[in-house]
């Protein structure tokens, strides 16, 4: 298994040199279930990402003119504009789930159900075992009968409270039950970790779309980082990004040459 690694500037620098790489070093493999199953894609057998100015303006792929391709991300989709009902750092930051969805990434981290034995102990003031918190409304708030938990706001309380070295922080997406979905969510967990006074994450991607999906995942991650670092009152700092899976359709392929001037 081939571990490919990339240093990059800032986000467009690293969108382009792993999909300048995954023309020549990625391996084709048909997908036999999910996106696109029975067609091929180029992927890589492990992918590192290590971005060092993720915050660099603009955040979406430089496309030249030149390359008579459109840019696969457009600034629209990421903050909201005509044609799009919601804007894509919307779908990561609110728990805003439609009809005929059976999650967002939003929703897993801002709206967070405490039940089973969790919520016996949270209700016995197991302070050994629980880290109960008043229901102030945003770190902690009811429904109902239901109590929840925002983990972005529950991150950055837990950093104001506790200083910066806490290796316990991470933003979880997966649940366990994920096995029965047809389309598990593709982000499983940012990690977090205050360093040098900036806030770095360290994302994880069990499979990615290198050509839409890895730009316009990383913008609004992005600016989920700078929000969190400005409530905690700290820098803005790098970013760490890895998949299993990180890929290139078939369809984007020729894109992608055109793009890299390959041929």
């Amino acid at each position: 298994m081939n571990i490919h690694t990339i240093y990059a500037r800032d986000l467009p620098d690293l969108w382009f040199q792993a999909v300048h790489d995954i023309l020549d070093r990625g391996r084709r493999f048909q997908i036999d279930r999910g996106s696109y199953a029975g067609q091929t894609r180029l992927e890589y057998d492990y992918f590192i990402g290590h971005v060092q100015y993720p915050g660099t303006q603009p955040l979406i792929p430089d496309i030249p003119p030149t390359c008579g391709i459109p840019n696969p991300v457009e600034q629209d989709y990421i903050y909201g504009g005509p044609g799009y009902d919601r804007a894509y750092i919307e779908y990561l930051m609110s728990p805003r789930r439609e009809p005929g969805e059976s999650y967002t990434y939003g929703e897993r981290l801002t709206r967070v159900p405490i039940t089973g034995e969790k919520l016996n102990w949270w209700n016995e003031n197991r302070q050994e075992i629980v880290d109960k918190r008043e229901e102030d409304g945003k770190v902690v708030f009811r429904e109902g009968e239901t109590l929840f938990i925002n983990q972005i706001e529950w991150v950055i309380d837990t950093y104001r409270r506790f200083g910066q070295r806490n290796n316990q922080l991470v933003l979880q997406v997966a649940h366990p039950s994920d096995h029965t979905l047809v389309d598990p969510p593709c982000l499983r967990h940012i990690d977090t970790r205050i360093q040098d006074g900036a806030l770095y994450f360290f994302v994880y991607f069990r499979s990615w779309d290198l050509w839409n999906g890895l730009p316009a995942n990383l913008a609004a991650i992005q600016n989920l980082k700078e929000y969190m670092a400005a409530e905690i009152g700290v820098n803005d700092g790098g970013m760490i990004v890895e998949s299993k899976g990180l890929h290139l359709y078939g369809y984007a392929e020729e894109l992608a040459k055109l793009r890299c001037l390959k041929t």
